[in-house]
Protein backbone atom coordinates (compact mmCIF):
# COMPACT_ATOMS: atom_id res chain seq x y z
CA UNK A 1 0.00 0.00 0.00
CA UNK A 2 1.68 3.47 -0.86
CA UNK A 3 1.80 6.05 1.69
CA UNK A 4 -1.43 8.08 0.18
CA UNK A 5 -3.41 5.19 0.42
CA UNK A 6 -2.28 4.39 4.06
CA UNK A 7 -4.98 6.84 5.33
CA UNK A 8 -7.85 5.41 3.65
CA UNK A 9 -7.41 1.56 4.73
CA UNK A 10 -10.04 0.37 5.78
CA UNK A 11 -8.44 -2.07 8.66
CA UNK A 12 -7.33 1.13 9.93
CA UNK A 13 -10.35 2.87 9.87
CA UNK A 14 -12.32 0.17 11.57
CA UNK A 15 -10.13 -0.10 14.34
CA UNK A 16 -9.86 3.95 14.79
CA UNK A 17 -13.94 3.92 14.48
CA UNK A 18 -14.07 0.53 17.03
CA UNK A 19 -11.88 2.55 19.77
CA UNK A 20 -14.11 5.81 18.89
CA UNK A 21 -17.52 4.08 20.16
CA UNK A 22 -15.37 2.11 23.11
CA UNK A 23 -14.43 5.51 24.26
CA UNK A 24 -16.71 7.82 23.87
CA UNK A 25 -18.64 7.71 27.11
CA UNK A 26 -20.09 11.27 27.09
CA UNK A 27 -21.85 13.56 24.27
CA UNK A 28 -19.09 15.65 21.81
CA UNK A 29 -20.36 18.11 19.78
CA UNK A 30 -17.36 18.98 17.07
CA UNK A 31 -17.07 21.78 14.76
CA UNK A 32 -15.19 21.30 12.07
CA UNK A 33 -13.74 24.63 10.71
CA UNK A 34 -12.47 23.92 7.29
CA UNK A 35 -15.16 23.45 4.47
CA UNK A 36 -12.61 20.75 3.18
CA UNK A 37 -13.51 18.90 5.82
CA UNK A 38 -17.09 19.09 5.98
CA UNK A 39 -17.31 17.24 2.00
CA UNK A 40 -14.64 14.82 3.52
CA UNK A 41 -16.70 13.99 6.31
CA UNK A 42 -19.28 13.22 3.87
CA UNK A 43 -18.10 11.80 0.88
CA UNK A 44 -16.25 9.22 3.32
CA UNK A 45 -19.11 8.25 4.51
CA UNK A 46 -18.25 8.77 8.26
CA UNK A 47 -20.68 10.61 9.58
CA UNK A 48 -23.45 7.76 9.76
CA UNK A 49 -20.84 5.56 11.44
CA UNK A 50 -19.68 7.88 14.66
CA UNK A 51 -21.48 7.17 18.10
CA UNK A 52 -24.95 8.79 18.65
CA UNK A 53 -23.07 10.21 21.29
CA UNK A 54 -20.72 12.58 18.91
CA UNK A 55 -22.77 15.70 17.06
CA UNK A 56 -21.14 16.90 13.82
CA UNK A 57 -21.90 20.58 13.05
CA UNK A 58 -20.41 22.71 10.87
CA UNK A 59 -18.50 26.07 11.12
CA UNK A 60 -17.88 29.31 9.33
CA UNK A 61 -14.84 27.42 7.20
CA UNK A 62 -15.84 28.32 4.06
CA UNK A 63 -14.49 31.62 2.30
CA UNK A 64 -16.71 32.13 -0.52
CA UNK A 65 -20.18 31.52 2.78
CA UNK A 66 -18.73 34.02 5.01
CA UNK A 67 -18.32 36.84 2.47
CA UNK A 68 -20.45 39.39 4.04
CA UNK A 69 -23.73 40.84 1.81
CA UNK A 70 -21.83 44.47 1.89
CA UNK A 71 -18.90 42.87 0.20
CA UNK A 72 -21.21 41.36 -2.42
CA UNK A 73 -22.20 44.49 -3.01
CA UNK A 74 -18.88 45.84 -3.47
CA UNK A 75 -18.13 42.99 -6.45
CA UNK A 76 -21.23 43.76 -8.02
CA UNK A 77 -20.56 47.61 -7.99
CA UNK A 78 -17.20 47.34 -8.96
CA UNK A 79 -18.11 45.08 -12.01
CA UNK A 80 -20.88 48.11 -13.62
CA UNK A 81 -18.02 50.42 -13.82
CA UNK A 82 -16.29 50.90 -17.15
CA UNK A 83 -12.43 50.12 -17.88
CA UNK A 84 -12.87 47.62 -14.90
CA UNK A 85 -12.41 44.09 -15.56
CA UNK A 86 -13.20 41.80 -12.70
CA UNK A 87 -10.96 38.86 -12.57
CA UNK A 88 -12.49 36.73 -9.65
CA UNK A 89 -12.45 32.39 -8.55
CA UNK A 90 -15.55 30.61 -9.98
CA UNK A 91 -17.19 29.64 -6.87
CA UNK A 92 -17.97 33.96 -6.23
CA UNK A 93 -19.79 34.02 -9.63
CA UNK A 94 -23.33 32.56 -8.58
CA UNK A 95 -23.46 34.05 -4.86
CA UNK A 96 -26.58 35.95 -4.60
CA UNK A 97 -25.88 39.37 -3.68
CA UNK A 98 -28.91 42.67 -3.11
CA UNK A 99 -32.04 41.95 -5.43
CA UNK A 100 -30.45 37.97 -6.25
CA UNK A 101 -28.25 39.78 -8.57
CA UNK A 102 -24.82 37.86 -9.29
CA UNK A 103 -21.53 38.02 -10.81
CA UNK A 104 -22.76 35.80 -13.25
CA UNK A 105 -25.92 37.60 -14.46
CA UNK A 106 -23.87 40.94 -14.16
CA UNK A 107 -21.38 39.05 -17.00
CA UNK A 108 -24.49 38.23 -18.66
CA UNK A 109 -25.69 41.97 -18.73
CA UNK A 110 -22.28 42.81 -20.11
CA UNK A 111 -19.72 43.64 -17.16
CA UNK A 112 -16.17 42.14 -17.78
CA UNK A 113 -15.90 39.44 -15.42
CA UNK A 114 -13.19 36.81 -16.07
CA UNK A 115 -12.50 33.42 -14.09
CA UNK A 116 -9.54 32.81 -13.10
CA UNK A 117 -7.85 30.04 -11.41
CA UNK A 118 -4.87 31.91 -9.61
CA UNK A 119 -4.09 35.43 -8.87
CA UNK A 120 -0.72 35.06 -11.05
CA UNK A 121 -3.65 34.73 -13.74
CA UNK A 122 -5.20 38.12 -12.81
CA UNK A 123 -1.93 39.30 -13.30
CA UNK A 124 -1.19 38.37 -16.85
CA UNK A 125 -5.01 39.76 -17.62
CA UNK A 126 -3.93 42.71 -16.71
CA UNK A 127 -0.55 42.72 -18.86
CA UNK A 128 -2.83 42.06 -22.01
CA UNK A 129 -5.54 44.63 -20.93
CA UNK A 130 -3.35 47.82 -20.47
CA UNK A 131 -5.94 50.20 -21.01
CA UNK A 132 -8.42 48.74 -18.37
CA UNK A 133 -8.56 48.03 -15.18
CA UNK A 134 -8.45 44.52 -13.68
CA UNK A 135 -9.22 44.21 -10.35
CA UNK A 136 -9.05 40.80 -8.36
CA UNK A 137 -11.52 40.09 -5.93
CA UNK A 138 -9.76 38.61 -2.75
CA UNK A 139 -11.38 36.16 -0.50
CA UNK A 140 -9.90 33.24 1.39
CA UNK A 141 -8.12 32.62 4.47
CA UNK A 142 -4.69 32.19 5.22
CA UNK A 143 -3.98 29.39 2.80
CA UNK A 144 -4.61 31.49 -0.40
CA UNK A 145 -3.68 35.06 1.25
CA UNK A 146 -0.02 34.42 0.67
CA UNK A 147 -0.18 33.63 -3.02
CA UNK A 148 -2.18 36.60 -3.38
CA UNK A 149 0.42 39.13 -1.86
CA UNK A 150 3.27 37.45 -3.59
CA UNK A 151 1.12 38.04 -6.31
CA UNK A 152 1.17 41.79 -5.62
CA UNK A 153 4.98 41.91 -5.16
CA UNK A 154 5.16 40.86 -8.66
CA UNK A 155 3.16 43.53 -9.40
CA UNK A 156 4.98 45.57 -8.17
CA UNK A 157 8.22 44.70 -9.60
CA UNK A 158 7.45 44.97 -12.78
CA UNK A 159 5.91 48.24 -13.00
CA UNK A 160 1.98 47.16 -13.77
CA UNK A 161 -0.23 50.10 -13.11
CA UNK A 162 -3.29 48.52 -13.94
CA UNK A 163 -3.61 45.66 -11.38
CA UNK A 164 -5.65 45.90 -7.84
CA UNK A 165 -7.42 44.02 -5.37
CA UNK A 166 -10.16 43.81 -3.62
CA UNK A 167 -9.19 42.37 -0.11
CA UNK A 168 -11.81 40.22 2.03
CA UNK A 169 -9.14 38.30 3.32
CA UNK A 170 -10.05 36.76 6.40
CA UNK A 171 -8.41 35.41 9.35
CA UNK A 172 -9.42 31.65 10.70
CA UNK A 173 -8.08 32.37 14.68
CA UNK A 174 -10.39 35.99 15.50
CA UNK A 175 -13.20 33.93 14.09
CA UNK A 176 -12.68 30.96 16.51
CA UNK A 177 -12.59 33.65 20.07
CA UNK A 178 -15.99 35.24 18.36
CA UNK A 179 -17.49 31.54 18.32
CA UNK A 180 -16.71 30.54 21.53
CA UNK A 181 -17.06 34.13 22.84
CA UNK A 182 -20.81 33.56 22.33
CA UNK A 183 -22.73 32.27 25.24
CA UNK A 184 -24.81 30.27 23.05
CA UNK A 185 -22.07 28.20 21.48
CA UNK A 186 -22.21 24.86 22.46
CA UNK A 187 -19.08 23.29 20.60
CA UNK A 188 -17.20 20.88 22.73
CA UNK A 189 -14.12 20.67 20.38
CA UNK A 190 -12.44 21.80 17.37
CA UNK A 191 -11.72 19.78 13.90
CA UNK A 192 -8.98 22.48 13.40
CA UNK A 193 -7.86 22.94 9.43
CA UNK A 194 -5.45 21.35 8.38
CA UNK A 195 -4.78 23.58 4.96
CA UNK A 196 -4.63 26.60 7.17
CA UNK A 197 -2.45 24.94 9.53
CA UNK A 198 0.16 24.35 6.83
CA UNK A 199 0.87 28.33 7.19
CA UNK A 200 -0.35 29.40 10.50
CA UNK A 201 1.34 26.00 12.49
CA UNK A 202 -0.44 25.16 15.67
CA UNK A 203 0.68 28.37 17.99
CA UNK A 204 -1.70 30.69 17.18
CA UNK A 205 -4.80 28.09 18.06
CA UNK A 206 -3.57 28.45 21.96
CA UNK A 207 -5.90 30.80 23.12
CA UNK A 208 -9.19 28.49 22.26
CA UNK A 209 -7.60 25.81 25.23
CA UNK A 210 -6.28 28.21 27.40
CA UNK A 211 -8.57 30.84 27.58
CA UNK A 212 -11.87 28.86 26.52
CA UNK A 213 -11.10 25.36 28.01
CA UNK A 214 -11.88 23.55 24.60
CA UNK A 215 -9.68 21.48 22.68
CA UNK A 216 -8.56 21.25 19.53
CA UNK A 217 -6.96 19.04 16.69
CA UNK A 218 -5.18 20.07 13.59
CA UNK A 219 -5.83 16.85 11.61
CA UNK A 220 -6.09 15.80 7.68
CA UNK A 221 -8.49 14.83 4.91
CA UNK A 222 -8.51 11.07 4.79
CA UNK A 223 -10.79 8.82 6.91
CA UNK A 224 -8.35 7.87 9.46
CA UNK A 225 -6.88 11.00 9.78
CA UNK A 226 -10.52 12.70 11.00
CA UNK A 227 -11.28 9.19 12.99
CA UNK A 228 -7.85 9.82 15.12
CA UNK A 229 -8.55 13.04 15.54
CA UNK A 230 -12.09 12.37 17.27
CA UNK A 231 -10.38 9.81 19.17
CA UNK A 232 -7.82 12.53 20.45
CA UNK A 233 -10.96 15.24 20.96
CA UNK A 234 -12.73 12.19 23.04
CA UNK A 235 -9.68 11.39 25.10
CA UNK A 236 -9.04 14.91 26.02
CA UNK A 237 -12.30 15.07 27.23
CA UNK A 238 -12.04 12.19 29.54
CA UNK A 239 -9.23 13.32 30.75
CA UNK A 240 -10.14 17.02 31.75
CA UNK A 241 -7.77 18.14 29.19
CA UNK A 242 -7.83 21.52 26.70
CA UNK A 243 -5.14 21.24 24.29
CA UNK A 244 -4.28 21.69 20.51
CA UNK A 245 -3.17 18.81 18.97
CA UNK A 246 -1.53 18.32 15.91
CA UNK A 247 -2.66 14.98 14.20
CA UNK A 248 -1.74 16.06 10.86
CA UNK A 249 2.28 15.88 11.20
CA UNK A 250 2.94 14.95 8.30
CA UNK A 251 1.77 17.80 6.75
CA UNK A 252 1.82 20.50 9.33
CA UNK A 253 4.45 21.66 11.46
CA UNK A 254 4.53 23.51 14.72
CA UNK A 255 5.84 26.91 13.38
CA UNK A 256 3.49 26.46 10.12
CA UNK A 257 5.02 28.57 6.79
CA UNK A 258 7.00 31.54 8.49
CA UNK A 259 7.86 32.65 4.59
CA UNK A 260 4.55 32.56 3.74
CA UNK A 261 3.62 34.53 6.57
CA UNK A 262 6.38 37.00 6.03
CA UNK A 263 5.12 37.60 2.31
CA UNK A 264 1.86 37.75 3.92
CA UNK A 265 2.05 40.59 6.40
CA UNK A 266 4.48 42.73 4.21
CA UNK A 267 1.57 43.29 2.03
CA UNK A 268 -1.05 43.24 3.95
CA UNK A 269 -1.72 43.75 7.65
CA UNK A 270 -4.81 42.57 10.36
CA UNK A 271 -7.96 44.71 10.51
CA UNK A 272 -11.39 44.81 11.73
CA UNK A 273 -13.79 42.49 8.86
CA UNK A 274 -17.04 41.42 8.59
CA UNK A 275 -18.69 37.97 8.34
CA UNK A 276 -21.48 36.35 7.59
CA UNK A 277 -23.80 35.62 9.92
CA UNK A 278 -21.34 37.14 12.84
CA UNK A 279 -21.21 40.73 11.79
CA UNK A 280 -17.90 42.64 12.77
CA UNK A 281 -14.66 40.68 14.35
CA UNK A 282 -11.76 42.75 15.47
CA UNK A 283 -8.89 42.04 13.55
CA UNK A 284 -9.93 39.66 11.39
CA UNK A 285 -9.48 40.87 8.15
CA UNK A 286 -6.39 42.32 5.94
CA UNK A 287 -6.45 45.52 4.41
CA UNK A 288 -2.86 46.81 2.50
CA UNK A 289 -0.17 48.06 4.17
CA UNK A 290 1.00 51.91 3.26
CA UNK A 291 3.76 50.25 0.74
CA UNK A 292 1.34 48.65 -1.42
CA UNK A 293 -1.49 51.14 -0.82
CA UNK A 294 -1.25 51.59 -5.03
CA UNK A 295 -2.93 48.05 -5.13
CA UNK A 296 -6.05 48.33 -2.86
CA UNK A 297 -8.67 48.90 -4.87
CA UNK A 298 -11.06 49.45 -2.44
CA UNK A 299 -8.75 52.63 -2.18
CA UNK A 300 -8.05 53.13 -5.68
CA UNK A 301 -11.87 53.00 -6.29
CA UNK A 302 -13.21 54.82 -3.99
CA UNK A 303 -15.24 52.00 -2.65
CA UNK A 304 -17.21 51.93 0.52
CA UNK A 305 -19.28 49.03 2.37
CA UNK A 306 -23.10 50.12 2.32
CA UNK A 307 -25.57 48.58 4.93
CA UNK A 308 -27.36 45.51 2.47
CA UNK A 309 -30.48 43.60 4.16
CA UNK A 310 -30.48 40.13 4.57
CA UNK A 311 -31.56 37.50 2.27
CA UNK A 312 -35.01 37.42 3.38
CA UNK A 313 -35.72 33.49 5.09
CA UNK A 314 -31.68 32.22 4.55
CA UNK A 315 -30.64 30.94 7.72
CA UNK A 316 -26.74 30.64 6.70
CA UNK A 317 -25.52 32.73 9.31
CA UNK A 318 -26.82 30.29 11.91
CA UNK A 319 -25.45 27.74 10.09
CA UNK A 320 -22.03 28.82 10.24
CA UNK A 321 -22.23 29.28 13.46
CA UNK A 322 -22.96 25.99 14.00
CA UNK A 323 -26.85 26.99 15.50
CA UNK A 324 -28.56 25.07 13.00
CA UNK A 325 -27.89 22.33 10.99
CA UNK A 326 -28.08 23.16 7.12
CA UNK A 327 -31.35 20.50 6.74
CA UNK A 328 -33.08 22.80 9.72
CA UNK A 329 -33.57 26.00 7.28
CA UNK A 330 -37.18 25.94 5.87
CA UNK A 331 -35.44 27.27 2.16
CA UNK A 332 -33.41 23.77 1.84
CA UNK A 333 -34.07 21.61 -1.06
CA UNK A 334 -36.88 24.17 -1.60
CA UNK A 335 -36.84 27.28 -2.58
CA UNK A 336 -33.13 26.70 -1.88
CA UNK A 337 -30.66 24.10 -3.93
CA UNK A 338 -27.16 24.22 -6.15
CA UNK A 339 -29.48 24.84 -9.04
CA UNK A 340 -30.96 27.93 -7.56
CA UNK A 341 -29.31 28.99 -4.70
CA UNK A 342 -30.65 31.41 -2.44
CA UNK A 343 -27.64 31.60 0.11
CA UNK A 344 -24.03 31.10 -0.20
CA UNK A 345 -23.67 27.91 1.46
CA UNK A 346 -25.64 26.34 -1.06
CA UNK A 347 -23.55 28.07 -3.58
CA UNK A 348 -19.98 26.57 -2.94
CA UNK A 349 -18.70 23.30 -3.29
CA UNK A 350 -17.21 23.77 0.23
CA UNK A 351 -20.66 24.42 1.61
CA UNK A 352 -21.93 22.65 4.51
CA UNK A 353 -25.73 23.05 2.62
CA UNK A 354 -24.35 21.91 -0.56
CA UNK A 355 -23.15 19.28 0.84
CA UNK A 356 -25.95 18.12 2.73
CA UNK A 357 -27.92 18.12 -0.45
CA UNK A 358 -25.37 16.47 -2.47
CA UNK A 359 -24.97 13.56 0.01
CA UNK A 360 -28.71 13.38 0.49
CA UNK A 361 -28.91 14.27 4.23
CA UNK A 362 -31.80 15.99 5.90
CA UNK A 363 -34.69 17.02 3.77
Amino acid sequence: MNFSNAFKDPVLCRGLLDRLHAETDAPLRFMEVCGTHTVAIFQSGLRPLLPEQVVHVSGPGCPVCVTHESEIAAYLELAERDKVIIATFGDLMRVPGPGGKTLKSAQAAGARIEVVYSPVDALSLAAAHPQSTVVFLGIGFETTTPAVAATIKTADRQGLKNFQVLSFHKLVPPALGALLSDPDCAVDAFLLPGHVSTILGTAPYNFVAEQFHTPGVVAGFDPADILQALLLMVQMRRRGEYAITNQYSRAVSDNGNPKARSIMYEVFRPADALWRGIGTIPDSGLVFTDAYRQFDAMEQQELTLRDVPNTPGCRCGDVLKGKMQPDNCPLFAKACTPARPVGPCMVSTEGSCAAYFKYNIGS
